[in-house]
This record gives C-alpha cells, structure tokens and sequence, in this order.
C-alpha cells in the first residue's frame, strides 16, 4: 500500500508542476534610417518574455533596451542622436515594447504591441520568423511619431526599418 500511494503521489507531479514555457535569452537589435542610408544597433537588450506555443494567447513578448547604447559608427552622430532634440537618454533611459496579441499564421508570428520611445507609446507590429531556436523579425516606424525628427521634410522621410534576432531559451 505504500508503494502505491508513492506512485499516486509521483504520478500528480506533471499536473501540479506549471509547464515551463520559453523565454527570450538575448537579443541584438539593428535599424536603418533608410532616407539616410545610415544602420546602427541598440543593446542591452532585456526581456521578460514567456512564449506558450500551444496557447499563443498565453505569451507575452516584452523587452527594454538602454537608450544610451544607440550606435551608428559614428561617434559624432551617435552622441547628438543622445541628445535632447533626439533621443533624449538622460530623461528617457529605456526603449520598450510590450505585447497586446500575437498570432501564429503558418511559419510566421504577427506580434502586436506597443512601443514606448521618449515617453511616447505607439502601435507596432513586428512580424517574426520562427528559425529553430531563434525569432528574426521586422518592423517599420517614423520617428517623427516620437517626436523625434530626423530629417523635417515629412512623416515618410523619417522612416527606420528595425529587426529584431532574438535567441529563445
């Protein structure tokens, strides 16, 4: 009898225990300013993320990066992008996003969510590819949405194109 109710109490195990869903290890971020042909990458990437594959309503994709670490190759245009007229780093520390739906559709993930660039939120929807334990994705923003204009002659002038490469857990 003893035996047994060992077993009955190993066999609850799997049903008590949470399953454990992945996450998002790390991540490298890249953009192009594409009116001025000019690339850069932001970092210190950190996420809070819990994808649940059989039930994407579960899963949140969230994650922050330092606004300060904006890099272009360029010392002298890195440190006025820093700056209030841009980026303005030392009133708004972190760039953000955070989830509201994510849909499955074949081999693709539509993510929906929003965006917290200087104290401004905006829509965004990334659209993932799924590469074993890898998401690669793309996103399209104007700046000037976030108050932050590159270049004056309009919305479409200040389009940056973003991709995202995140590693799974």
């Amino acid at each position: 009898m003893r035996h047994f109710f060992v077993f009955f109490l190993l066999s609850l195990i799997p049903s008590v225990v949470p399953a454990q869903h992945p996450g998002i290890q790390s991540g490298e971020i890249t953009f192009t300013f594409v009116k001025k042909d000019v690339s850069g990458t932001v970092s210190d990437f950190t996420s809070t993320s819990v994808i649940d594959w059989d039930n994407m309503e579960n899963s949140v994709i969230a994650g922050q990066v330092a606004s300060e670490t904006i890099k272009t190759g360029n010392f002298i245009r890195d440190f006025a992008l820093r700056r209030s007229a841009y980026f303005d780093v030392d009133n708004y520390p972190v760039i953000s996003f955070t989830s509201t739906k994510i849909q499955l559709n074949g081999e693709r993930m539509s993510v929906e969510g929003n965006l917290t660039l200087k104290g401004i939120s905006k829509p965004l929807t990334i659209v993932f590819k799924n590469d074993s334990d890898t998401l690669i994705g793309t996103a399209t923003l104007f700046t000037s949405d976030f108050d932050i204009t590159i270049l004056k002659k309009s919305r479409e002038a200040n389009e940056v194109i973003i991709t995202f490469t995140l590693q799974l857990d």
